[in-house]
């Protein structure tokens, strides 16, 4: 049975699950690895420009709103419900798209089980960018939603310029107004 026009397919849904799953799973362990292994606020030695530490993050992306998982929580169930939105009627975003809801979906479901278990969301990955200028630290989650978020974005913009084009393409001919035929002057 062929799925409703903007509705997904059982592939596109499967692909949406493994996706999510492969993250969550990549996010979890890699989380509980530095728990067991680094103390917070410890960190390995570094290895070129990146370090990998153990940073408690009762905030959100860069220490925003921190100590407040209450509303963190809140905001990241209401995202998750319009991912899930989306992601069922939008199948125009077309499989790229798909991914990149997955990225964000599952990112965001990683941190927010860190927030429910442990109060707060486990961070790692600590990139020098120059000199003693440091990246805050992220986590594989956080790196699945930014992937996400871009890869959206520029989806976005690319259907768009595809839109416009489609648009102002027709009823010009070789670049020329229409009804602005060849009169001398």
């Amino acid at each position: 049975m062929a799925a409703k026009q903007g509705q997904m397919t059982w592939r596109q849904g499967l692909v949406f699950l493994l996706v999510i799953s492969f993250i969550l799973v990549l996010d979890q362990v890699t989380k509980e690895w530095i728990r067991m292994h680094i103390v917070p606020g410890g960190a390995l030695p570094e290895m070129g420009c990146l370090t990998i530490v153990h940073i408690q993050n009762t905030g959100s992306a860069f220490g925003l709103f921190t100590n407040q998982a209450f509303l963190l929580s809140i905001a990241a169930i209401a995202g998750l419900i319009i991912i899930l939105i989306l992601f069922r009627y939008l199948q125009e975003l077309g499989f790229a798209g798909g991914i990149a809801l997955s990225l964000i979906f599952a990112g965001a479901l990683g941190n927010q089980i860190d927030r429910f278990r442990l109060g707060h969301v486990t961070d790692f990955i600590y990139v020098r960018l120059w000199g003693d200028f440091f990246w805050p630290a992220f986590n594989v989650a956080d790196s699945a939603i930014t992937v996400g978020a871009i890869s959206l974005g520029i989806i976005a913009i690319v259907g768009l310029r595809r839109s416009e084009k489609s648009t102002t393409g027709s009823g010009k001919k070789d670049g020329a107004e229409p009804g602005a035929g060849n009169k001398a002057v």
